[in-house]
C-alpha cells in the first residue's frame, strides 16, 4: 500500500545513484506526475529503461518506457500498454517489471475479483510477445496480491511475492510449462511481523486496522543462485538456494530448513542485490535508502525528507542503480 499525504500535486522521482562510489549522491533522473506515477523500474542491458504506472491513481496507462529525456511513451505498445478490450490483449494492474539477461521484460499483472493474473514476457529487443502465463485459481487465492517477481533465466523459474494476508507466499512459475505453485505458505519467512508501519507520524491503515503486509521485496542475485526476500512489515531478509525451489519433490518441511536468514532490514518495499552479496533496501518508514550487507548488518546509505516512501530498484549496466520515490509537493 502506498501512503500519500492529501496534497494537490504529487511530484514521482526516479533517482540514480552509483553504490560504487562512497561519496555518490542521489541524482535526480527524472520528475513525473501524477499523470504518469512509476510504480517499478526495470533497465536492459542496453540502458531502456520501463516503468510500471502505479494502479493507485487510477491511470489508464498501465506500462511505459522511460526515454532518456524524461518523457513516457506507451510500451510495448497502445494495444498492450493499456486494460484489454473486449478480451483482448492488454494490462490491468502492473507493479513488477524485470528485464532478464535475454531481453525479455518480464510483467506482472495483477489479479482481479473474476480474472487470473498473468505473466507478460516481451522481447524489447525484437519488440514481440515471447511468452504468455495465466495464474489462475488455485495458484492465486481470493486475496492475492500479486507484487513482485525475480527471474532466473538460467534455470528457467520466475519467483512472485504474492502478499496475501495470512496465505502470503511466494509462487514459483517454471517458464517453459508455465506450472506455478505456492510454497513456503504462512511461514515466518513470508508472513509480517507485528510492526506497526509509521510514515510521517501516521500509521499506515487498510480497512479500519494497521497494515501488516507479508512477502514482497524480492530479488535474486546476478548468477540466478540465490533468491533474497522478506516481508514488508518485517525485520529480516531471508535468501534460498534457487536449486531448492525447483526441486518439486521437497515437501514444505523440506523446503523450509533451506531458508537462511541473511541478515537485518527495516521495513521495506523493495530489495535488489549486487555481485557481492549486497542488498539494498528501500526502508520506507525513516526516507532512505541502505544496503544489508554480507556480514548481516545493515546501514543506512541515503537519507532524506524528500524520500517519502522509496520503492523499487534496479540496477544499470553501468552499475548505476534507479530507485523510485514519492515526493509530496502542495
Amino acid at each position: 500500500m502506498k501512503y500519500l499525504k492529501a496534497f494537490s500535486a504529487a511530484v514521482m522521482i526516479i533517482f540514480v545513484l552509483n553504490p560504487a562510489l562512497a561519496t555518490s549522491k542521489l541524482e535526480v533522473y527524472a520528475e513525473l506526475t501524477t499523470a504518469n506515477p512509476p510504480g517499478n523500474i526495470a533497465v536492459s542491458e542496453n540502458g531502456r529503461k520501463f516503468i510500471s504506472i502505479h494502479g493507485f491513481y487510477g491511470n489508464e496507462l498501465k506500462l511505459a518506457e522511460l526515454m532518456n529525456d524524461g518523457s513516457v511513451r506507451p510500451y510495448p505498445n497502445k494495444t498492450w500498454a493499456y486494460a484489454p478490450k473486449n478480451g483482448g490483449d492488454g494490462l490491468h494492474n502492473v507493479l513488477g517489471v524485470n528485464v532478464d539477461k535475454n531481453n525479455i521484460l518480464w510483467l506482472l499483472d495483477a489479479s482481479g475479483k473474476d480474472r487470473p493474473g498473468k505473466l507478460v514476457g516481451w522481447d524489447v529487443e525484437n519488440e514481440k510477445l515471447a511468452k504468455l502465463i495465466y495464474l489462475p485459481k488455485p495458484v492465486i487465492v481470493e486475496n492475492s496480491f500479486l507484487n513482485d517477481l525475480a527471474v532466473d533465466a538460467d534455470n528457467g523459474y520466475i519467483y512472485i511475492a504474492d502478499t496475501a494476508g495470512q496465505e502470503a507466499v511466494i509462487i514459483v512459475v517454471d517458464i517453459k510449462s508455465g506450472y506455478a505453485r505456492r510454497v513456503l505458505q504462512s511461514s515466518v519467512f513470508t508472513l509480517p511481523e507485528d510492526i506497526d508501519m509509521v510514515i510521517d507520524e501516521h500509521t499506515v491503515m487498510l480497512e479500519g486496522a494497521a497494515v501488516r503486509l507479508g512477502v514482497n521485496p524480492i530479488t535474486i542475485d546476478p548468477t540466478n543462485k540465490w533468491l533474497y526476500f522478506g516481508a514488508m512489515n518485517g525485520t529480516s531478509v531471508y535468501r534460498v538456494d534457487t536449486k531448492h525451489l525447483g526441486d518439486e519433490t521437497l515437501s514444505h518441511a523440506e523446503l523450509v530448513k533451506e531458508i537462511e536468514r541473511y541478515g537485518t532490514k527495516p521495513l521495506s518495499d523493495g530489495i535488489t542485490v549486487d555481485g557481492s552479496g549486497n542488498v539494498y533496501v528501500s526502508s520506507i518508514t525513516d526516507n532512505s535508502i541502505g544496503v544489508t550487507l554480507a556480514n548481516g548488518e545493515y546501514k543506512t546509505l541515503f537519507s532524506s525528507n524528500e524520500l517519502s516512501w522509496p520503492d523499487g530498484l534496479a540496477f544499470g549496466p553501468d552499475n548505476y542503480a534507479l530507485s523510485r520515490y514519492c515526493n509530496q509537493q502542495a
